[in-house]
């Protein structure tokens, strides 16, 4: 018989996508089960485990205790009360993060609760049941709860056992999908293929859960930059995600598709094939109602954002705008929305910010043959 892992406190897990930055952050599972995708480095050489239902509940009672405390001393918008500085300073490890977690979420407002970390959707359905109950009776203000998943995983739910985490509260659930096109699949090892993409994601639609997709531009390099688009894209209109997110390919040194790139195997797209591949992509979607969103800092193109249908021209227009521009202005829009300097086409537009842009772009010696090195150098200390 397994020992039973001792209780170590309240613990939360190293990454959730940035839609949910007010969300308190309740660990589930450690790391990640498949943990073989060539482009990922976040879990490599971490083991994944399960947290005992027992544990995740005394997080829970943790957060609810410090909850109490604060909504007595203090309104969710004010700053920490004197006289709890010295509780907040007399903490430490666990029992911080727990307070801290709690404080951060009482101020947002409670309203959301992100499960981590990489496929909370993998314990057993009766825990994960178990669990969002207990949840929404301690917190009956909650609004939302999120997970991340795999494709692979949902695929083997049944609907009954999708039906009862909407019904105890599970109602979005984030899919990294970020290719449907089979040879990529297969080659950046993602564990899954298109017909089990498309399974999943109509599963968990019919949950009634809100369902987020994710593609990933550039992750079939220059072989597969079209397939990519077009059987992503064509796996996107057989589900009719509620919301398709982009998140742009960075090869870091850590991954294994680094190893491919040195070793020839992989040629990386830079931002102007990349969007060209995004367009491709975007075009390609049909007869769907799926939110568009570009939020995350890899994204060359953070207004690329709308929903479907009706929206599509705004969404693709800053692209094809930029495809449009002469060498040396995209390359001075590469280098001000790399360097932080510019979060949209239409700055290019603003002098100082126009002016900031060409001091950065001296002062990293970048030029239109070398912005492809100073692009991908950058867009590396963003992981």
């Amino acid at each position: 018989m397994k020992k039973e892992e001792c209780y170590q406190g309240f613990e939360t897990g190293p990454i959730r996508p940035p839609s949910e930055a007010g969300s308190l952050m309740l660990r589930v599972t450690r790391n990640c089960p498949w943990n073989q995708c060539k482009f990922c480095g976040l879990y490599k050489g971490k083991k994944f485990s399960k947290r005992s239902v027992q544990h995740i509940k005394q997080d829970i009672d943790m957060l609810r205790k410090n909850i109490d405390l604060l909504s007595t001393a203090m309104a969710p918008g004010d700053a920490v009360p004197r006289d709890l500085i010295p509780l907040v300073n007399g903490t430490t490890g666990q029992k911080q993060i727990s307070f801290y977690s709690a404080l951060n979420w009482y101020r947002g407002g409670m309203a959301s609760v992100f499960l981590q970390d990489a496929n909370t959707l993998i314990i057993k359905p009766d825990d994960l049941v178990e669990i969002l109950n207990y949840l929404r009776r301690q917190f009956p203000g909650i609004q939302r709860i999120t997970s991340y998943a795999r494709s692979h995983t949902i695929a083997r739910i049944s609907d009954a056992d999708m039906a009862r985490f909407a019904a105890a509260g599970l109602n979005r659930i984030h899919i990294g999908m970020e290719s449907a096109a089979d040879e990529v699949l297969e080659f950046v090892k993602k564990g899954v293929d298109k017909k089990t993409h498309i399974k999943a994601g109509l599963r968990v639609k019919r949950a009634g859960i809100e369902l987020s997709e994710y593609f990933m531009p550039g992750l079939g390099g220059a072989g597969f930059s079209r397939n990519n688009a077009l059987e992503t894209a064509d796996a996107m209109n057989q589900i009719n995600p509620d919301f398709i997110r982009i998140r742009t390919l960075a090869v870091t040194d850590f991954s294994d598709l680094a190893k491919d790139v040195r070793a020839g195997r992989f040629t990386p797209l830079n931002d102007v094939d990349t969007a060209r591949e995004l367009l491709m992509f975007l075009e390609g979607l049909e007869g769907i109602s799926s939110a568009v969103k570009s939020d995350h800092i890899l994204n060359l193109f953070q207004e690329v954002d709308g929903r479907l249908p009706e929206g599509k021209e705004a969404i693709t227009a800053p692209i094809k705008k930029f495809l449009a521009m002469t060498p040396k202005q995209q390359m001075m829009y590469r280098v001000g929305r790399r360097a932080g300097i510019f979060s949209r086409l239409e700055d290019l537009n603003s002098p100082e910010l126009m002016a900031h842009a060409e001091a950065a772009r001296k002062r990293y010696g970048v030029t239109v043959d070398t912005v492809d090195e100073f692009t991908e150098t950058i867009i590396k200390q963003f992981i």
